[in-house]
């Protein structure tokens, strides 16, 4: 977690160390056991405890949001700023963006969000997931990166880097249509956009780097190789991006996915309950911008299937709720027999 050691190593012992392989006993005499009194400062063979390496939970929840499902989303936090000061404008001019547009249902129509925690509505949570970026680049605190991501250092094209490369935030429109090109041309699904913001996040929390002009291509791209690598089955290899980004090379792409894996300790695992996080939160950022999941009139089609579903629901919950009377009866009985027992006994 964070900056702390969460493996089982010494922090001063090489990772290169061989390893012994193949099950072997080992004798007493040869590991001693040191006790902390014993050891002083500068040694570098002993193991701290578990409960002294592990951050106190508020923490962190508090440092690694990516990681606890009750701790906000840091593209939440970073968008409040911009939605305040479009809720006081339209206060103010006494407007209702998107009050017409917006579709309901009525006796005779009812519309149905398709949009799902399983299955995101892709378009959507692309323009959610690229909001997130623009508005950690526009409210960012400061220009900490790397060289490994900076794009004067490491071109994504053979173009010229424009001087002010660093210093021009981008558009949403921008960003929207460089992550929507990747996702199009490696046919990407909207989990994967999820994850990428996840890992994204991560990276900014773990190595304590800001997402700037300068870098924001190579870390967005960064986080989509590796977040198609972990959710997809069937994996897009470093090599296809090299078809869709034509001057980028292979070896640059194995090194920025090497140097993101070690800034995010090797920590890839994204838990269901932090992937609804983001799912959710994505949707409150959507309902702040006005960017709302498309709606499509509920049909007779759809209501068949979506019957068919509650059928097979209740069908199964009442299954379960006979297991579960099943087991208490045993149980009983058990405690019956126990005591019969007892008493003869």
């Amino acid at each position: 977690m964070g900056g702390t050691v969460s493996c089982c190593i010494s922090p001063r012992e090489s990772p290169s160390s061989p390893r012994i392989h193949g099950r072997k006993e080992v004798e007493l005499e040869e590991c001693p056991i040191t006790t902390t009194e014993d050891v002083s400062e500068d040694t570098g063979t002993y193991l701290q405890h578990i409960s002294d390496r592990e951050l106190p939970d508020e923490l962190a929840q508090e440092s690694n949001p990516s990681d606890h499902p009750r701790a906000s989303t840091l593209f939440l936090n970073k968008s409040q700023t911009d939605v305040r000061e479009k809720r006081k404008s339209n206060y103010l001019n006494h407007m209702s963006p998107g009050l017409l547009t917006k579709k309901y249902s009525s006796c005779s129509t009812i519309f149905l969000d398709d949009s799902t925690v399983s299955q995101p509505n892709l378009k959507s949570t692309v323009k959610c997931v690229t909001l997130a970026i623009y508005y950690h680049i526009k409210n960012r605190d400061s220009n900490r990166s790397l060289d490994i991501f900076d794009e004067k250092i490491h071109p994504l094209t053979r173009d010229k880097v424009p001087d002010d490369y660093d210093i021009v935030d981008p558009e949403h429109k921008l960003i929207y249509r460089f992550v929507r090109t990747l996702f199009t041309s490696a046919q990407l699904t909207a989990e994967c956009a999820i994850v990428t913001l996840v890992y994204l996040e991560r990276l900014l929390t773990y190595a304590e780097l800001d997402i700037c002009p300068c870098n924001w291509k190579r870390i967005t791209l960064g986080a989509i190789l590796l977040a198609s690598k972990v959710w997809d089955d069937q994996a897009v290899w470093n090599v296809d991006y090299c078809q869709i980004l034509k001057d980028i090379t292979v070896e640059d792409m194995n090194e920025m996915e090497r140097h993101f894996l070690e800034l995010l300790q090797f920590n890839i695992n994204v838990p269901a309950s932090v992937y609804a996080k983001y799912y959710f939160d994505l949707r409150s950022l959507a309902d702040d911008n006005n960017l709302s999941f498309p709606l499509e009139p509920l049909s007779n089609k759809r209501a068949q299937k979506l019957e068919a579903i509650s059928r097979l629901c209740e069908d199964r919950y009442k299954d379960l709720g006979k297991t579960a009377i099943r087991r208490s009866l045993s149980a009983d009985n058990l405690v019956g027999i126990r005591s019969t027992h007892a008493v003869l006994s």
